[in-house]
């Protein structure tokens, strides 16, 4: 691997790591009870390293960060499912423009969402086993989703202000739009 490719793969680790400890620290810590787990905004940087960072390494951000707090949370039987469904949210969302908050990742809440949403649903059925008992979660899933849409626009759109991709991800205007 040349120096160029190496220096990118570690500067995509080390954003890796830090987007990971985000999420870990907005689901464990800033969070509201609910009658089967909590909400969250953890979320919201996930959907921010996706709009930074390539697939996989988004990927990574959502599986560490959100599996390991169901984990240290107690939660264990919601570890795998997490992992899954927070991997899949990140295909929702593009890096491959300058801006973070731009039309494609605006509307890539949307089906983000809906895989948060439908995917804790299944998971809830399975895991309760009755599709009734696991309508109880949709509501406080959505409005996680809508808290993390929130942050992540909020965020986003203050990098955006200060051409962090441009400065730090070392993205030029000419990749915008590729």
């Amino acid at each position: 691997m040349e120096r160029s490719k190496r220096s990118e793969h570690l500067r995509y680790l080390v954003l890796t790591a830090i987007f990971s400890a985000m999420v870990y620290v907005l689901t464990s810590f800033v969070r509201i009870p609910t009658h089967q787990g909590y909400i969250h905004v953890g979320d919201g940087m996930i959907y921010l390293a996706a709009a930074m960072l390539p697939w996989p390494y988004a990927m990574l951000t959502g599986a560490i960060g959100a599996g390991m707090s169901d984990y240290l949370a107690g939660y264990p039987l919601w570890v795998l499912p997490t992992i899954i469904i927070k991997a899949l949210t990140v295909l929702a969302f593009s890096r491959n423009k300058l801006t973070l908050v731009n039309k494609r990742n605006i509307f890539g809440l949307i089906p983000a969402a809906g895989i948060c949403i439908g995917g804790y649903y299944l998971a809830a059925v399975l895991l309760y086993g009755s599709w009734a008992a696991a309508l109880v979660d949709i509501p406080t899933n959505a409005i996680q989703c809508a808290a993390s849409a929130a942050l992540f626009i909020f965020l986003g759109a203050s990098l955006d202000k200060m051409s962090f991709k441009e400065r730090f991800l070392l993205v030029s205007r000419k990749s915008d739009g590729v």
